[in-house]
């Protein structure tokens, strides 16, 4: 490190700051733009798989299918033809219009005809299985669940949080482009 001196009034100062360095606020600020920036940059390439592979996210809201999965979980599903069930897989059919979905445990698939299979299906905390089989010609095959996630994605989707992120985004994009001064 170089040390600049400079004689005022017969006193010698010492310059600390070493040209050519950014200081401490800088890297700082830069280094969060870098984290930003690649978070975006994964969210990007996550939309585009999710689009591409058939992939969404799902969020259970109830114990049925605890200790694998818990109340709060957060799931990675993909769009699976019904001829690629397999008993054990867990899976989420739709249970007709105005109803939630269901996830639970294939226990019984059998070919109907027409591509259409008659699923029976059973949460890991239920006794028995559900009251009537699904028949399905497709489902959303759990690929990946992260269990209290889905509480982070609810509480950040409230307009109040979403609001604030665009500011703050915003913000950092518009201090990003900023014009710098010369030095």
């Amino acid at each position: 490190m170089t040390k600049a001196t400079t004689r005022v009034d017969s006193v010698e100062l010492e310059d600390r700051h070493t040209p050519g360095l950014p200081s401490v606020g800088v890297r700082f600020v830069d280094g969060l733009l870098t984290v930003f920036a690649t978070l975006g940059v994964v969210c990007i390439a996550a939309t585009i798989a999710a689009f591409a592979l058939n992939i969404s996210l799902i969020m259970f809201k109830t114990g049925s299918m605890s200790p694998t999965i818990p109340t709060g979980s957060l799931a990675v599903v993909r769009l699976i033809p019904a001829s690629d069930i397999k008993v054990g897989d867990v899976t989420t059919v739709s249970r007709g219009e105005g109803q939630l979905p269901v996830t639970h445990r294939v226990v019984s698939v059998t070919p109907v005809g027409g591509g259409t299979y008659s699923v029976e299906m059973k949460g890991d905390a239920n006794d028995s299985a559900d009251a009537q089989p699904y028949e399905v010609t497709e489902v959303k095959k759990v690929l990946w669940h992260a269990p209290g996630l889905a509480y982070v994605v609810s509480a950040v989707s409230q307009p109040k949080y979403m609001a604030g992120i665009t500011v703050a985004a915003s913000f950092l994009v518009v201090w990003a482009f900023w014009p710098r001064k010369q030095h």
